[in-house]
């Protein structure tokens, strides 16, 4: 398996639970790695056999700014599952969104959230 990531695409957004966020918006940093085989990718040189890291940026960007969400989870969410479409190829998607001076009544760089899927993860809910 190999991995193809963006990391740290910053965006100025709305999202947020409070009006006071929604309204001011602030900055988010998300990282995203997209596990697969690229190995026919990189013998042939050929942007067909692998994932393009350009369009897993237009996801991010598309989520980011074309709809409103109160929680970063939900913004992982979306974005690993559009991401996840992209190709059938894909592993393991791991999306991660960080939001900037988060609204916690105290001094923090940043909250998390990870959202991860694989695979084994799709294959063992569809059994179910």
């Amino acid at each position: 398996m190999h991995t193809i990531r963006l990391i740290n695409a910053v965006f100025f957004a709305h999202h947020g639970v409070s009006s006071e966020e929604q309204q001011i918006g602030g900055r988010y940093e998300v990282d995203v790695s997209v596990n697969f085989s690229f190995e026919a990718a990189a013998k042939e040189d050929a942007l067909d056999q692998t994932v393009n890291y350009e369009h897993v940026y237009s996801i991010v960007d598309r989520v980011f700014t074309g709809t409103r969400f109160r929680l970063i989870e939900r913004l992982a969410y979306v974005i690993a599952n559009q991401v996840w479409e992209l190709s059938a190829r894909i592993e393991y998607v791991e999306v991660a969104v960080r939001k900037r001076n988060p609204p916690v009544g105290g001094a923090v760089d940043c909250a998390e959230v990870i959202y991860r899927k694989s695979a084994h993860d799709s294959k063992t809910q569809s059994d179910h």
